[in-house]
């Protein structure tokens, strides 16, 4: 006659979803590891099982917050991307005369603060070199910072001009951060600002 079962262990309990209250701290994690896997290897050599194996987490639990490879670096890129989303609400905080000279100095800020940084190069360098990546990234620039300054703007041809300035203002970012081109990846943002924000105030406000 054999007596009443133990119950399992720590070590015999299955893999498998955390509790509710782990839930936002692992998705977290699988970020984090998704966006330094992407930084390192670029997107076409990270894997979703990479990614799980850097989280300390199983590959179903990745599927199961985010679902496919593309879908775990959209979210990667979104969070990323998150300090400069605010860009757009800049035009509506001054004068019409002096929207580049905000836009410009917002930019400038989230690249030059360390923490805002260090993530947007780590997506942007995969956005950079797969196609796949660079169309997630395309897309969360598109809807989430150009179509919305458009929609502000109050001219011929607004979503041309939000992305003649967006191309002002991302071109010197890659210059500046990634490439770090010289004499303008060392240059002082004031004066980056001087010189960048005529022509994005040109783009967005003259006819």
């Amino acid at each position: 006659m054999t007596g009443p079962a133990e119950a399992p262990g720590p070590a015999a309990r299955r893999r498998g979803r955390p509790p509710r209250t782990d839930a936002a701290g692992t998705r977290d994690r699988i970020l984090t590891a998704a966006r330094e896997e992407f930084s390192a290897h670029g997107y076409d050599r990270t894997t979703v099982r990479r990614i799980a194996q850097a989280a300390g987490v199983d590959s179903a639990l990745v599927h199961h917050y985010f679902g496919t490879k593309e879908q775990v670096f959209a979210a990667a890129v979104e969070v990323a991307f998150a300090p400069a989303l605010g860009a757009p609400d800049t035009l509506a905080e001054g004068p019409p005369q002096a929207v580049g000279e905000r836009l410009a100095r917002f930019m400038f800020g989230v690249w030059e603060n360390p923490e805002t940084r260090a993530p947007l190069l780590a997506i942007l360098r995969s956005a950079l070199t797969d196609d796949t990546a660079a169309a997630v990234f395309r897309r969360l620039v598109a809807e989430q910072l150009t179509h919305r300054v458009a929609e502000r703007l109050r001219l011929p041809d607004a979503e041309l001009r939000a992305q003649l300035a967006a191309a002002q203002l991302v071109g010197a970012v890659v210059l500046r951060y990634v490439i770090r081109l010289e004499p303008l990846a060392s240059a002082d943002p004031e004066q980056l600002v001087a010189h960048v924000a005529p022509v994005v105030q040109r783009h967005l406000t003259q006819p």
